[in-house]
């Protein structure tokens, strides 16, 4: 008995470096804009998770937000180590916060207005004084799609704001709204069922897409993370994740693309103001 007892302590002894190293690595949080339910979000982002966690040795967390302002304070409090966030977030998160951009993704961004199939809606002044749908106050395309609609005339406009693309889709099949803001990303992800019943109004230039910043307080592991990104583009579990999302991968970002979203950064700026009153 004594001899069992001794050899369990003896086992104990040694697992304790290992259990006092793990509880010293800190989680990485990553959080990601809610440009879709939580449930996608995290079901999206499990190979990526699961990869960051086996090359830095580190728990790692998925976490979203339940709107795109709710989303920018958090990051703006520091509750994110690693950002993935639409690009006039980014550029907000660059300059309040000090996160760190570190890539994007090499597919184009682009807003898009969608509207019924069988809308009459062929201008944005067809629109004025309807109800229209958008993701969040502080949504890149619903930022963009409002302005080219006020910027065409269409004037007395009652926005509904949803919580995700599907959302928006079903309020257009209901007759609810007269048309509804999305990336085209997400209208391409629609089901094949509810596309053919939805047709664009317009869509945007492009524009960056969603980008991966870094938080100021992970410059010890600046180098392995971002190493760690660029890796995961080169596994399997990378090359059906950029499949599947048509994203074709990762690219450097170039120079002046955040600074073109400082408009909209601004206007996120003004809903954190009106959201905290």
């Amino acid at each position: 008995m004594f001899l069992a007892f001794t050899r369990f302590l003896l086992s104990f002894a040694c697992l304790l470096p290992a259990l006092a190293a793990a509880q010293e690595v800190p989680l990485l949080r990553v959080g990601v804009a809610p440009h879709t339910s939580s449930r996608v979000i995290i079901e999206m982002y499990q190979p990526l998770r699961l990869h960051l966690q086996k090359t830095l040795g580190s728990p790692v967390a998925i976490v979203t937000a339940p709107d795109f302002t709710e989303f920018a304070r958090r990051a703006l409090n520091q509750e994110y180590e690693l950002v993935i966030t639409t690009g006039h977030q980014a550029e907000l998160l660059r300059s309040d916060a000090r996160y760190r951009p570190l890539l994007t993704y090499r597919a184009p961004f682009r807003a898009v207005v969608v509207v019924a199939s069988g809308s009459r809606a062929q201008s944005a002044r067809d629109l004025a004084g309807s109800a229209v749908a958008g993701l969040s106050p502080s949504s890149l395309v619903t930022l963009w799609g409002l302005r080219w609609m006020n910027d065409r005339g269409a004037a007395g406009l009652t926005v509904r704001y949803v919580s995700a693309a599907d959302s928006v889709a079903q309020l257009l099949l209901n007759g609810e709204v007269s048309a509804g803001t999305m990336s085209l990303a997400n209208f391409q992800g629609l089901a094949p069922e509810v596309r053919a019943r939805l047709r664009l109004l317009t869509e945007s230039p492009a524009m960056v897409g969603r980008v991966y910043l870094l938080n100021q307080a992970e410059t010890a592991r600046a180098v392995a993370i971002d190493a760690a990104l660029w890796s995961f583009a080169e596994t399997p579990a990378g090359v059906d994740y950029f499949a599947r999302y048509k994203l074709e991968g990762y690219r450097a970002l170039q120079p002046g693309e955040l600074d073109a979203m400082a408009p909209y950064a601004d206007e996120v700026r003004t809903q954190l103001k009106k959201s905290a009153l």
